[in-house]
């Protein structure tokens, strides 16, 4: 029998079971005081329905007694949090989960927990990964997940159609959602007169300020039909599904401002798509790659691709391309390398830090490209400290130096007005000096028809390999 001590950090709280690592294998024990949901979920094919659909992450049995039932979720490379998604793709998981409520809903069943950490993306799509998070429905109660998804999902997702996605970054501060009352206070005025938005959460968060006796135990005996909670299933599903994003950026169009002409964009592709082939990596991650378009040159012979950036415009138009091409092993999602998400929730574990789900990834490729003049120069990172992010979790890493003679460099150079002369370091030989204390040079290219040399470089520690 295994320990709530082995328990998963992200697991702990659920009374119904727990994960835990098996050696390199997570797995899920179920509780006694969860079999007889577990049972008739399983026995009424509720799960089979969802796993086929994609909406559910798929498992297997791996054993079964008296004390614990342990099953064995399928593998997900790698797990994104609500602050690391676009808008779209965090749309995309509102309306997942409502989806799976209406269904749960339909065969005498809730969601009985709608965190938007129970959902992230694979295959290209949304999915919920929490087997236990369903409940046998109680004629006349209403959805008591439904403050939840209020403060993970329309809240968040209203707030950044309004104040722009860097509201999501919000989630990181607040694990268990964004107070309803913090959420009414940041929408103008005017959203009042939306019939969704003031019941759902003006009158939610006017409701909540009472803190009456009265209130707390009107909300005990609360009576709601089944048809009125599918009434407002579908009133927010319609409202979330038309929301879109008014935000302009500065990176969004990125390729259409390159400072090289398209024959050495080109010459760019067929380079990196030259070395990455013969490496015949199985988990590549392009850091700081915009839209995806170098990961794509080798999406078809990589199983596996990450794609970051700072901008959410970009990650928007990425998650849109491999929807619209069917895409299914690229993820891409909000990153900003200067400031890598952290480690949050209690003890600061429920959720790991993106260096340690990268170093966990361990992605056989790792791509940097456009990326150390903005590190260097817009960050004051240092060459050796930017070398030692990216030895962290890299085995391989191909990175793009733009020399001080490209028109980027020079125009980040210049905004440094009196500092200027500070960033003297920032060339070549400066830049290998810092690599190489963690990597070995493995090749080194101009990039046909720019000011901008590539790099071939393995971690010192694969050197035996």
């Amino acid at each position: 029998m295994t320990k709530k001590t082995d328990a998963h950090h992200a697991s702990f709280r659920d009374p119904s079971g727990y994960m835990f690592y098996d050696g390199k294998t997570l797995r899920r024990v179920i509780n006694p005081i969860y079999f007889p949901q577990y049972n008739k979920l399983t026995e009424s094919g509720f799960f089979k329905t969802l796993i086929s659909n994609g909406l559910l992450i798929s498992h297997e049995e791996t054993s079964v007694s008296s004390e614990e039932i342990i099953i064995t979720p399928e593998k997900i490379p790698f797990i994104t949090n609500p602050y690391e998604w676009s808008f779209e793709q965090y749309k995309h998981a509102a309306l997942h989960t409502l989806k799976i409520q209406k269904y749960a809903l339909s065969k005498g069943f809730i969601l009985k927990d709608a965190s938007s950490y129970n959902v992230t993306f694979y295959k290209g799509k949304p999915v919920f990964i929490d087997t236990l998070s369903f409940d046998f429905y109680e004629e006349g109660t209403p959805w008591r997940a439904y403050k939840q998804f209020i403060t993970h999902f329309l809240g968040p997702l209203v707030l950044a159609k309004y104040h722009g996605t860097e509201i999501f970054k919000m989630m990181q501060t607040h694990i268990d959602g964004i107070p309803v009352k913090l959420i009414s206070s940041l929408l103008p005025t005017r959203s009042k007169l939306s019939s969704v938005l003031y019941p759902n959460i003006h009158l939610l968060a006017k409701m909540e300020s009472k803190h009456s006796e009265d209130y707390k135990a009107e909300t005990k005996i609360t009576k709601l039909s089944k048809k009125a909670q599918e009434n407002i299933l579908e009133s927010l599903y319609d409202y979330i599904k038309n929301l879109s994003l008014k935000e302009s950026s500065e990176w969004g169009d990125y390729y259409s401002k390159t400072n090289y002409d398209e024959a050495a964009f080109e010459a760019k592709k067929t380079l990196i798509k030259s070395w990455i082939k013969p490496l015949a990596p199985q988990k590549l991650i392009d850091v700081g790659g915009n839209d995806g378009t170098f990961a794509r040159t080798v999406i078809d012979s990589v199983p596996d691709i990450i794609v970051t950036d700072i901008d959410s415009n970009a990650v928007d138009f990425n998650y849109q391309q491999l929807q619209k091409n069917k895409e299914t092993n690229m993820l891409p999602f909000v990153c900003d390398v200067l400031q890598p998400a952290p480690g949050i929730g209690f003890n600061n574990t429920e959720r790991n830090s993106l260096i340690k789900r990268l170093a966990a990834y361990a992605p056989d490729v790792t791509m940097a490209l456009a990326l150390i003049h903005h590190i260097t120069l817009s960050g004051n990172v240092p060459f050796e400290k930017s070398a030692e992010f990216f030895a962290s979790f890299s085995k391989y890493l191909i990175i793009e130096f733009p020399t001080r003679a490209d028109s980027w460099v020079t125009s980040l150079l210049v905004r440094k007005r009196e500092f200027i002369n500070h960033f003297d370091f920032y060339n070549e030989e400066a830049f290998e000096k810092g690599y190489l204390n963690y990597f070995t040079l493995e090749k080194k290219e101009t990039v046909e028809g720019t000011n901008r040399l590539l790099y071939l470089l393995k971690n010192k520690r694969y050197e035996s390999q």
